[in-house]
């Protein structure tokens, strides 16, 4: 079984954002420069999603994702802060851990499956902890393809 998701080693850092604007903005640039989008286009389909509703999913994790048109396949950014910043979470909480996944424009099924997929890895409280405590984004990317990996056999 193939991955619900692609994540690539350089989609994957740590980062300084003073708010949702500067996450959102930072997460777009990493989807630009790692799968070859257009920034400005994510940056409009992912605030388009936003105002819809905070996706502040709670426990310091929010998961930011849209549709986008022309994308083959769903792919993900992770970007982990250096401090905690309020993202409007369903439990009032800041977050420090960012996972942003796009999906072709047509992947209805898909999108909600690779969605569920990150939102259960980020419920498992061991998971969440190592991501926190993580040394390096090497270390963050191992985590996370582990996970991604098993979850795909």
């Amino acid at each position: 079984m193939m991955a619900l998701f692609t994540l690539l080693p350089e989609a994957v850092g740590t980062i300084h954002a003073d708010g949702k604007a500067a996450i959102i903005e930072q997460l777009a640039s990493r989807f630009a420069s790692v799968y070859g989008l257009d920034r400005d286009m994510v940056l409009q389909r992912i605030r388009a999603r936003e105002l819809l509703g905070s996706t502040g999913f709670g426990r310091g994790v929010a998961i930011p994702h849209a549709r986008m048109p022309h994308l083959g396949e769903p792919v993900a950014v992770f970007l982990r802060l250096k401090s905690p910043v309020i993202f409007d979470a369903a439990d009032d909480m800041p977050v420090d851990l960012i996972f942003g996944l796009l999906s072709p424009e047509q992947a209805g099924a898909a999108h909600l499956h690779a969605l569920a997929a990150i939102s259960r890895m980020m419920r498992d409280d061991r998971m969440h902890g190592a991501l926190t405590q993580a040394l390096s984004d090497e270390a963050l990317y191992g985590l996370l393809s582990n996970v991604i990996d098993r979850d795909a056999a």
